[in-house]
């Protein structure tokens, strides 16, 4: 018997680089693990969406298949839309096993890619101090998901022993323009911006012209393909293959 399918299933973006950007990281979760059969999927505005992957996915003989979020905190599109979409596609298709694993979500592994961002966009920009940090993210109007951000943000700091802020690109404040600001209004010069983002788009180079405008000397560019993420998704795929298993009673 095969190895179930992994769906990765990401937001979906308009801007056509975030679509680009999340075939990129399948590609890459497919060089991780050659043996699985793992395709992307989107909850809005690209195609597929996840019914049509999964019907593809049936047709060519797949009975089990794990739908990973690209989803960095569960918020309400992990809360209700990734339920719903699973739950159509299993409806559609009796007898075949469709589950959602975790998110993603904010785990400290996430900062090995964001300081290899950052690193990167302060080379372009040939900066060798700084003084402060903000970690950039969408932003929720759930206070649990923005707490998950403003926990890794000080993870973060403490690892590079700066004082490191968060700041959202839309729902809940601040800004990455007020973030980068407040740490200006007290005497920080040098302060770099994570940006906490799967992919490029509208979000993302919002939260990078802000705090750009307010003074921060680089910005980083979203996470991207990489090996870690790659592990992270192959992570999550793992604990919901094992719990399509159906244990002996």
């Amino acid at each position: 018997m095969s190895a179930p399918a992994l769906v990765a299933l990401a937001h979906g973006s308009r801007d056509p680089r975030s679509a680009h950007c999340v075939r990129e990281i399948v590609a890459n979760t497919r060089r991780l693990r050659p043996d699985l059969r793992v395709e992307p999927a989107f909850l809005d505005h690209v195609r597929p969406d996840l019914d049509a992957v999964v019907d593809r996915l049936v047709a060519k003989g797949h009975v089990e298949i794990v739908v990973v979020p690209l989803l960095l905190t569960s918020a309400y599109h992990a809360r209700v839309d990734v339920p719903e979409v699973v739950q159509r596609a299993a409806i559609r298709h009796p007898g075949v096993a469709v589950r959602a694993s975790d998110v993603i979500g904010t785990d400290a592994a996430l900062l090995s890619i964001l300081d290899e961002r950052l690193r990167e966009s302060l080379r372009c920009a040939r900066i060798r101090e700084l003084d402060a940090l903000v970690l950039a993210a969408a932003g929720s109007s759930d206070a649990l998901a923005n707490a998950q951000v403003a926990r890794l943000s000080r993870v973060w700091g403490a690892r590079h022993r700066l004082p490191t802020s968060v700041a959202f690109a839309s729902t809940a404040p601040p800004s990455t323009g007020e973030a980068v600001r407040d740490w200006r209004r007290q005497g920080r010069r040098h302060v770099a911006v994570g940006s906490l983002f799967i992919a490029p788009g509208t979000l993302p180079d919002r939260a990078a012209e802000l705090a750009l405008e307010a003074g921060a000397v680089a910005v980083s560019t979203p996470l991207g393909a990489h090996d870690e993420l790659g592990r992270m998704i192959l992570a999550r795929y793992s604990v919901g293959a094992l719990q399509l298993v159906e244990l002996p009673a």
